[in-house]
């Protein structure tokens, strides 16, 4: 299965840890978040991709090359952020023309789902899940089991069925000459390319697209799912360690090479390679490498790389190489 992953955008939401990486590369639970991706799509089955890179792109790259050698994989530029579906059409040239099937899945979600399951499928899926608020999704309209209409980010939805990011294509030509028909019509949705109004010339064409359940569908797109998404995957898999003058209350991710001196931390803390936890008490908490924590009691905390904090604030967002003291 050839796989297409957008990584183009800017993580504004996440500032100010975006401004020194990409989105996809923030920890959670102690690895990347396209790391948790490219790791369950391996296992279920995936033989290619294709990352869709922009801001940081380099960075990205190097951290796949490095860490995944044995992946075919190749890169594509994005160079003006005009909507997912501009992010898809860039990658165009390497859809498969053999008859083989595409499988989309965006870089800021991690998705609990049996993709070997979903890529086994014989018909065009949609990845779906009931929300509360659809206004912020594209949402799909459906009919016997058939999607009959796709809405990007109704201000009146009809439906509150959301598209979760994932997409199945088993006619990926006529994607892509969708995708050409946008674009050089210049046809734009809020002013950007929408890969759902591909979709939605696909299927006035003819194409049957049916829907799919995720299962448990984390956004890390702001730091309050961030946190959220590191507490759901320290639950299927904590590491931590025993320390002679500290309290470990599971589950967590302490990093091979960080020092707790102490301290109580946890549950739900991820503390990154290198880092320093001392005299202080850390939950629910995200602490980026190199970061050293001093008197600090925190919950609900993003700390960045390299950043040093020696004040006892509650909560702390603060970016790689800053320094809260008392």
């Amino acid at each position: 299965m050839h796989v297409i992953i957008p990584t183009a955008g800017f993580g504004v939401r996440l500032r100010p840890h975006t401004f020194s990486h990409p989105k996809v590369l923030l920890n959670v639970a102690g690895k990347p978040i396209l790391a948790h991706i490219l790791d369950s799509l391996i296992a279920g089955g995936m033989t290619s991709a294709t990352i869709v890179i922009g801001y940081r792109g380099a960075e990205i790259e190097q951290y796949v090359r490095g860490n995944y050698p044995a992946l075919k994989v190749n890169f594509v530029e994005q160079p003006e952020l005009l909507g997912l579906g501009h992010s898809i059409w860039v990658a165009r040239e390497s859809f498969p023309t053999d008859g083989s099937p595409l499988f989309i899945m965006l870089g800021d979600t991690i998705i609990d789902l049996d993709f070997a399951k979903v890529f086994s499928l014989q018909t065009s899926m949609l990845g779906v899940q009931e929300v509360p608020d659809p206004r912020r999704f594209g949402v799909v309209e459906v009919e016997n089991g058939i999607i009959t209409k796709l809405i990007e980010k109704p201000e009146h939805p009809t439906t509150n069925l959301a598209i979760a990011g994932l997409y199945l294509f088993l006619n990926p030509g006529l994607l892509r000459a969708c995708l050409d028909e946008l674009v050089t019509k210049n046809i734009r949705t809020k002013n950007e390319y929408q890969l759902t109004d591909a979709l939605q010339l696909m299927i006035d064409r003819g194409e049957r697209f049916s829907t799919f359940q995720v299962g448990a569908w984390y956004d890390c797109g702001k730091p309050e799912t961030l946190l959220e998404t590191n507490r759901h995957m320290l639950d299927k898999a904590s590491h931590s360690r025993s320390f002679d003058r500290a309290v470990v209350i599971d589950p967590c991710y302490i990093a091979d090479s960080a020092q707790i001196e102490n301290a109580v931390v946890g549950p739900y803390a991820s503390i990154g390679a290198g880092a320093t936890v001392r005299n202080s008490i850390v939950r629910d908490s995200i602490v980026g490498d190199g970061a050293v924590l001093d008197g600090v009691i925190t919950e609900g905390s993003i700390i960045g790389y390299g950043a040093t904090v020696s004040a006892p604030f509650r909560r702390l967002n603060i970016g790689d190489t800053s320094e809260v003291i008392q």
